[in-house]
C-alpha cells in the first residue's frame, strides 16, 4: 500500500511512480490513451501483465487498480496479500472493515474507505462481498469515488465517444448535441428530468437569460451521466459524473418559454400537459386544454405498486375546486383501495395508462410534465442518503 500511496498525484518520471512501475512491470504490456471531456484531459491506462493498472490524467497518477483475477492483459492476477497487509484474495467486506477501521461510504453501488491520503474501493462480484472469492479487484484513487466515475468506464463503448470535434480538434457543440440526441433516440442514452432538454439547449443559451445552461444524459451501459454545459460568459464544458454527483449539480430555473422559445416551441409547451400540484409519494395533478388528470400510485402487493391515470369527471373537478388538495388525497385513497388493476374496479377502464384514447402515450406525457419535480425529489433523496452514508451500517 505505501508504494501505491506514494505514487498518487505524481508524474510518470517521478521516483515513486518509477518504483511502482518497476514492481508491477517492469514495463506495461499495453498503454491505452483517450481524450476525455472538454476541456480535454488525456487519460492513459498503463496495463501490466502482473495484473496491475495505473491510470493517469494529464500525466498525473489518479488511480492504481489491483486486478486479482485473470484479465485479457493479465493471465493470473495479483496476490492481494503482497499489496495490502492483512488482506488476501478471499477477503470479504467485513475483512476490509476490520483491517482499515476507518469510515466507509457508498458510491455507485459500491462501498469504499476514506484513508488519510486516498480512497480505497474493494470491488466484488455483483451483490457480493460476503463470501470468500467474491473479491475481484481493489482500486486506490486520489479522488473521492462519489465525485468521479470508475476508471473502467472511460472505455464504455456506448458513451466514450460522445464528444464531436472539428478538424482542428476544437469542441463542436452542435455536432455533440446531434450525437447526444441520436443516442437518446436509439435508446442507449436516457435524458433525465430537471436539466434542460437537448432540443432547448441552444435556444436557451442564445437568449442569454441564464448564466449556465446544462443538458444531461445517462448512459444505459455504464450509468455515467454526461453533462454538456453552455455558459453565458465562458467556454462550453463537457464532463462525466456518477448519478449522485450529477444530481448535486446546480441547475437554474428555466425562464418561461415565451421569453426564449421560437414559435414552434411555444406552441408545443402550450399544447403539452403541465404540472399543477402533487402529494409526495401519492399523486400528481396535471392539466391540459382545461382537463385535469390525476396520476395516483396504488398498491398491488406488499412488493409491487403501479400508477393509475384518470381524467377527472366534472363532479371530481368541482370537488377539487371547492375542497382543494384534500379531495384529491381522498380520491387517491379510493383508487388505491379499489385495486384499479382489477376489472371490477370502477377506475379500471378509466386508467389511461392501460386504456389510452387516440393511441396517446400518456405515460411519457405525464413524465415530461412532472420531470422537474421528480428531479427535485431525487436531489432530496440523494442528500438524505449522503447524510446517512458515512459508515452507514454493516454489510
Amino acid at each position: 500500500m505505501p508504494l501505491i500511496l506514494d505514487a498518487l498525484c505524481l508524474a510518470r518520471e517521478d521516483t515513486p511512480v518509477v518504483r511502482l512501475i518497476d514492481v508491477l512491470g517492469p514495463e506495461p504490456v499495453e498503454i491505452s490513451e483517450r481524450r476525455i471531456g472538454e476541456p480535454a484531459v488525456l487519460s492513459q491506462h498503463l496495463l501490466f501483465e502482473s495484473g496491475g493498472e495505473i491510470v493517469m490524467h494529464d500525466d498525473a497518477v489518479v488511480a492504481v487498480i489491483l486486478h486479482l483475477t485473470p484479465t485479457r492483459f493479465a493471465p493470473r492476477g495479483l496476490d492481494a496479500a503482497e499489496w495490502i497487509l492483512g488482506i488476501d484474495d478471499d477477503a470479504t467486506f467485513a475483512d476490509f472493515k476490520a483491517i482499515f477501521d476507518v469510515p466507509w461510504r457508498f458510491a455507485d453501488g459500491d462501498r469504499y474507505f476514506v484513508l488519510e491520503a486516498a480512497y480505497l474501493r474493494p470491488e466484488f462480484v455483483k451483490h457480493g462481498g460476503r463470501r470468500a472469492g467474491d473479491l475481484q479487484r481493489v482500486a486506490v484513487t486520489a479522488d473521492d469515488p462519489k465525485d468521479t466515475c470508475r476508471p473502467a468506464d472511460e472505455d464504455c463503448p456506448v458513451c466514450r465517444d460522445l464528444i464531436v470535434r472539428a478538424g482542428d480538434g476544437s469542441f463542436d457543440v452542435d455536432g455533440t448535441v446531434t450525437a447526444l440526441v441520436a443516442g437518446v433516440d436509439a435508446g442507449v442514452l436516457k435524458a433525465p428530468g430537471g436539466a434542460v432538454r437537448l432540443a432547448d439547449l441552444r435556444l436557451l443559451h442564445a437568449s442569454a437569460l441564464m448564466e449556465r445552461v446544462e443538458s444531461q444524459v445517462t448512459c444505459t451501459e455504464c450509468g455515467r451521466v454526461a453533462c454538456l454545459t453552455l455558459y453565458r460568459d465562458a467556454p462550453p464544458t463537457f464532463g462525466y459524473l456518477p448519478l449522485d454527483a450529477a444530481l448535486r449539480r446546480p441547475l437554474e430555473a428555466i425562464p418561461p418559454v415565451e421569453e426564449w422559445g421560437d414559435a414552434a416551441r411555444i406552441a408545443e409547451v402550450r399544447d403539452a400537459m403541465r404540472y399543477v400540484d402533487h402529494e409526495p409519494g401519492s399523486w400528481f395533478l396535471v392539466e391540459q386544454h382545461g382537463d385535469l388528470y390525476l396520476d395516483s400510485r396504488y398498491t398491488i402487493t406488499s412488493m409491487a405498486d403501479d400508477s393509475c391515470l384518470i381524467r377527472l369527471y366534472q363532479a371530481e373537478r368541482q370537488e377539487y375546486h371547492e375542497a382543494g388538495r384534500d379531495s384529491l388525497s381522498e380520491l387517491a385513497r379510493r383508487i388505491d383501495r379499489s385495486g384499479p388493476h382489477r376489472e371490477e374496479s370502477p377506475f379500471h377502464r378509466r386508467n389511461l395508462l392501460r386504456h389510452p384514447d387516440g393511441g396517446r402515450d400518456y405515460s411519457a406525457e405525464v413524465r415530461a410534465a412532472i420531470a422537474g419535480h421528480t428531479w427535485l425529489a431525487r436531489q432530496k433523496q440523494a442528500a438524505a442518503q449522503r447524510a446517512l452514508s458515512p459508515s452507514a451500517g454493516d454489510d
